[in-house]
C-alpha cells in the first residue's frame, strides 16, 4: 500500500473516530440536559400539586415524601442533582406548589428559594377553643395542642391584653393568608394585628358610645349569636340585652347556661341548670360573662355596634320553630308567649 493511500485511510480513521465522539458526547450531554432540564414531574390529571415540607426536615426527609407523592418520574436523576446543587443546606419548610412537566432543576430551585404558596385559611361558626385549634392546625403547621396550651397560658396572654376568658375575642372569623409553617405563637401573633386593624377607629368610637369595650361587644355578640341563626334579628337582640344592661337588670341568657354547663345541645333550660354555680350563669350574675361564650361572627360584633334601638326587654322562640323570635316589652307579655313556645314543645315531647 502506498504512503499515499496510508495517509487517506489515516485520516478517514480519525473522521470516523472523531464522529464516534462527537456521537458519544452528543448522547452524554443530552443524557446532562435532560437529568438537570428535562421534565420529571408527572401528575396524574392535574396540571399542578402541592407538597408539604415539615419544618426541621432534612434532605433525607424531603427525598422521602417526594418519593412518596408518586409525582417524580426518576428519582435517582433527582437526587444526583440535589446533590449538585447542594440542597441539604438550602432546605426550606413549607408548602410549594408544583406543575406538571416540571424539570428536577426548577423543582430544586423552587425548593432552595423558600417561595412559598400561601394558604388561605379560614375559620368560621367556632364555638370552643379546642374546636379552632382543630379547625387551624388542619390547614396550617401549627399544632393544636400548641394553640390550645397558649390560649390557656394567661401569662402568655398578657402580652396582647387578654386573658384566657376574653383571648376569644382576638380571633375574628374570617379568610386569611398564611404560610403554611407558620408555628402557633406566630399564628396567635398575627390574630392580634388583624384583631387591631378590625377595631379600627369607627367601630372603636361605637362601642365607646354603647359603653362597652371591644371585648365586652365581643362577649355581647356571642350571645347575640347564640340566641339567633337569623343575621335579621341579631340587632334586635343585642338592642334586648343592651336595654338591660342599661337599666341593671341580668341578662338571663340562654346560651350562658349552656356554655356553664358544657352542653349547647340541650333545647329547654330547666331548674336545675340555673341553679349551676359558674359566672357564666347570667341568671344568678349580672352584667356580662367574663368572656365570650364563642368566637363571635363579624355579623353579630356588627349586630351589637348597630344595635335596634326599641324598647323590648324580653324574647322567646315563636312556637313555630322557625327559628325567630317573639319580642316582648313587659314580664307578662313575655310569659304568654314563652308558655306557648314551651306548649310546642311539649308537643314534639322535647324535654331537656
Amino acid at each position: 500500500m502506498s504512503k499515499r493511500k496510508k495517509r487517506k485511510l489515516r485520516r478517514q480513521y480519525i473522521t470516523i473516530i472523531g464522529s464516534v465522539i462527537l456521537i458519544v458526547g452528543a448522547v452524554m450531554a443530552y443524557g446532562l440536559y435532560s437529568k438537570i432540564y428535562g421534565p420529571n414531574i408527572h401528575l396524574k390529571e392535574k396540571e399542578t400539586a402541592h407538597i408539604y415540607i415539615p419544618t426541621g426536615s432534612t434532605e433525607k426527609d424531603v427525598l422521602r415524601i417526594l418519593d412518596t407523592s408518586n409525582v417524580i418520574q426518576d428519582m435517582s436523576d433527582f437526587k444526583w442533582l440535589a446533590e449538585k446543587k447542594n440542597y441539604q443546606n438550602h432546605i426550606h419548610p413549607g408548602r410549594y406548589q408544583i406543575k406538571n412537566g416540571m424539570s428536577n432543576n426548577a423543582l430544586i430551585n423552587l425548593l432552595r428559594s423558600g417561595q412559598q404558596d400561601p394558604v388561605e385559611l379560614t375559620f368560621n361558626n367556632i364555638r370552643r377553643k379546642r374546636a379552632l385549634a382543630g379547625v387551624v392546625s388542619k390547614q396550617i403547621e401549627a399544632d393544636s395542642s400548641d394553640i390550645i396550651r397558649l390560649l390557656n397560658d394567661g401569662e402568655y396572654l398578657q402580652q396582647y391584653d387578654v386573658t384566657p376568658q376574653t383571648v376569644p375575642a382576638l380571633f375574628i372569623p374570617n379568610t386569611y393568608e398564611f404560610y403554611w409553617n407558620t408555628p402557633a405563637p406566630k399564628f396567635i401573633e398575627r390574630m392580634h394585628r388583624e384583631y387591631k386593624r378590625f377595631w379600627n377607629e369607627e367601630r372603636k368610637n361605637k362601642a365607646e358610645k354603647i359603653g362597652l369595650s371591644p371585648i365586652e361587644v365581643s362577649t355581647l355578640a356571642s350571645i347575640t349569636e347564640e340566641e339567633t341563626n337569623k343575621k335579621e334579628e341579631m340587632p334586635t337582640i343585642a338592642g334586648v340585652y343592651i336595654n338591660r344592661l342599661e337599666k341593671g337588670m341580668r341578662l338571663q341568657a340562654d346560651p350562658t347556661i349552656k356554655f356553664a354547663i358544657g352542653d349547647f345541645s340541650v333545647n329547654r333550660i330547666l331548674d336545675k341548670y340555673l341553679e349551676h354555680d359558674s359566672p357564666y350563669n347570667t341568671y344568678k350574675y349580672a352584667g356580662l360573662p367574663p368572656g365570650p361564650i364563642s368566637f363571635p361572627s363579624i355579623a353579630a360584633i356588627e349586630a351589637v355596634l348597630n344595635y335596634e334601638n326599641h324598647d323590648y326587654l324580653y324574647f322567646s322562640a315563636k312556637p313555630d320553630f322557625s327559628g325567630y323570635h317573639n319580642f316582648s316589652k313587659t314580664h307578662y307579655q313575655h310569659i304568654q308567649k314563652a308558655r306557648k313556645y314551651q306548649e310546642a314543645l311539649n308537643e314534639k315531647k322535647i324535654m331537656k
